[in-house]
C-alpha cells in the first residue's frame, strides 16, 4: 500500500536529489532537501482539505486531479511561477530571467538580491493573511489554546485581519525598508516599493480567497441539487422497487470541485513558492525542491482517500498555519537583516513536529481516558 501510493514520489526524490547534487554538490543537496521538506509542511493542511473534497468525487475527477492537477501544482506553479515572479520583480522577459538563471548567476543574484525587498513584502503579506485568517477563526480544536482563544474572540471583528495586515505593512515599510540591504551590501530606502508590493500581495490573497470562496459556494450548490436528485431517484426506487443506484459527484458538480481544488492548491502553492525565496534565489533547486514536495503531497492525498483516516493528528494544521505565520514574518525581517537558510527551513520543520507530537500525545491521552472509562463502567455493571 505505502509502496503503491509513494512509489512516484519516492522514485522523483531519488532523481531529483541527484540532480541537485550533480548540480551543485552537497550544498544544493541540502537545500533541494529544505525545500521539500518546507513544501510538504506547509501544503499537508492542503492535502487534508483535498483528500476530504477528493473522495466526493468520482473515479474519472479523481483521476483527472491527480494526473492534470499534478501537472499544473508541479510544473506550472513550482516551475513556470518562480520565473514569472523573478521576471515582474527584475522587469525582465522571462526568457532573459530564465537565460540569466542559467548562464549568468552572479547577474541573476544581483537582480533577485535588489528585488527582494519587493518579493518579500508581496510574499509576507500573502502569507500574513492566510495565518491570521486561520486564528482568528474560531475553531472546536485548539492546540495552543491559551493563545488561539482570545484571538478567536478578537477575530469577531470585521476585516481586522485585513487591518491587522497593512499596520504591519506600515511598519515594515517604515522600519526594514528605510535601510532594505541591496546587493554589495549596501543600503537603500525601498519604503515606497515595499509599500506597493504589500499591497499587491494582500489583494492577491483576497483574489484568491474570493475565487476559491466562489467555486465553494458553486460547490455546495452543486452538492444540494445533486442530493435532491439522488432523493428523488431513491424515492422512485421505493415506489417502483426498483435498486438504488449510489451516485458519486460527477458532471458539473465534480467540474467545479476540480476548479476549487486547483484555486485551492494554488494559493498554497503560491505560500511555498514565495518561502522558497527566503532559503535559495536559485531557481533550479527551487524547483527540483518544492517539485518533489509537490510530488508527496499529491501522494498523501491519495492515501489520506484510501486510508480514510483524516482526522488522527488534529493539530497538524495548527503547526502548518504558525509554520506560515513564522515564514511571514521572517521574510519581513530580511528586508533589512540577512537570516541564515537553515534557520529559516528548520522553522516550519519544528513547528509541524511539535504539532504532530502533540496530536499523538493527545491521542494517547483520549485512549487512555477511554479505557478507564470502560473499566468504571464494566465495574458499575458487575455490582449491578
Amino acid at each position: 500500500m505505502l509502496l503503491k501510493t509513494f512509489g512516484w514520489s519516492f522514485a522523483v526524490t531519488a532523481l531529483g536529489l541527484a540532480a541537485a547534487a550533480f548540480y551543485g554538490g552537497w550544498t544544493a543537496f541540502g537545500v533541494v532537501a529544505i525545500l521539500s521538506v518546507l513544501e510538504i509542511s506547509l501544503s499537508f493542511d492542503n492535502a487534508v482539505v483535498n483528500a476530504g473534497i477528493l473522495r466526493k468525487m468520482d473515479a474519472f475527477w479523481q483521476k483527472i486531479f491527480l494526473t492534470v492537477g499534478v501537472l499544473i501544482a508541479v510544473f506550472g506553479m513550482r516551475l513556470i511561477f518562480p520565473v514569472v515572479i523573478v521576471a515582474v520583480s527584475a522587469q525582465l522577459n522571462p526568457w532573459d530571467a530564465v537565460d540569466l538563471a542559467l548562464t549568468d548567476k552572479d547577474r541573476y543574484q544581483q537582480l533577485v538580491t535588489d528585488a527582494h525587498p519587493a518579493i518579500a513584502a508581496f510574499g509576507g503579506m500573502f502569507l500574513l493573511m492566510i495565518f491570521l485568517d486561520f486564528v482568528f477563526e474560531d475553531r472546536d480544536v485548539k492546540w495552543l489554546a491559551w493563545i488561539e482563544r482570545p484571538l478567536a474572540k478578537l477575530g469577531k471583528v470585521d476585516m481586522l485581519s485585513v487591518c491587522v495586515a497593512l499596520i504591519v505593512l506600515l511598519v515594515s515599510a517604515t522600519t526594514f525598508a528605510a535601510q532594505a540591504h541591496q546587493y554589495g551590501g549596501t543600503q537603500v530606502d525601498k519604503a515606497e516599493t515595499v509599500l506597493l508590493s504589500g499591497i499587491a500581495g494582500l489583494i492577491t490573497y483576497l483574489i484568491v480567497g474570493g475565487l476559491s470562496g466562489h467555486f465553494e459556494n458553486r460547490l455546495e450548490e452543486e452538492e444540494e441539487r445533486e442530493q435532491e436528485a439522488t432523493e428523488k431517484d431513491e424515492e422512485e426506487a421505493d415506489r417502483t422497487g426498483k435498486p438504488r443506484s449510489a451516485v458519486a459527484l460527477a458532471g458539473k458538480a465534480a467540474f467545479f470541485m476540480f476548479l476549487y481544488l486547483e484555486v485551492l492548491d494554488a494559493s498554497f502553492s503560491f505560500d511555498s513558492v514565495i518561502g522558497a525565496f527566503a532559503i535559495t534565489n536559485d531557481i533550479a533547486l527551487m524547483a527540483l525542491g518544492l517539485g518533489i514536495g509537490a510530488m508527496y503531497v499529491r501522494s498523501l492525498t491519495v492515501y489520506l482517500v484510501r486510508q480514510g483516516t483524516l482526522d488522527d493528528y488534529v493539530y497538524l494544521e495548527h503547526g502548518a498555519h504558525y509554520a506560515i505565520g513564522a515564514l511571514a514574518v521572517l521574510l519581513l525581517v530580511t528586508i533589512r537583516y540577512e537570516i541564515n537558510e537553515i534557520i529559516t527551513g528548520l522553522v516550519g520543520v519544528v513547528l509541524i513536529g511539535w504539532s504532530l507530537w502533540s496530536s499523538v500525545r493527545r491521542n494517547k491521552a483520549l485512549a487512555a481516558s477511554g479505557s478507564a472509562k470502560d473499566e468504571e463502567n464494566a465495574e458499575i455493571s458487575a455490582l449491578a
